[in-house]
């Protein structure tokens, strides 16, 4: 039995941080494509896909705890299981 016949629908708000309540390792294990406002991104911290808005992080810069800086855009966000692609 394979797992990749019924991949897991994703969310409608998905987070890459372990200790945001959005975060789920089982989603972001498959592999998540963002494209935002035409543009594919490799740098998302978190997106809504309702609410219109991608948190990305700046380069490397993180705060004094360690956590990335981000910096909040809103506009049309696409997601997809990297591995479902089709062209």
């Amino acid at each position: 039995m394979t797992d990749e016949t019924s991949p897991t629908a994703l969310p409608d708000r998905l987070s890459v941080n372990p200790r945001s309540p959005y975060y789920n390792e089982e989603v972001l294990a498959q592999g998540v494509g963002i494209r935002f406002k035409g543009e594919e991104k490799t740098n998302v911290e978190e997106y809504c896909i309702s609410e219109g808005w991608v948190r990305l992080a700046l380069g490397n810069k993180v705060d004094r705890k360690g956590n990335p800086l981000t910096i909040l855009q809103k506009g049309p966000v696409e997601a997809w299981i990297k591995g479902a692609e089709t062209n």
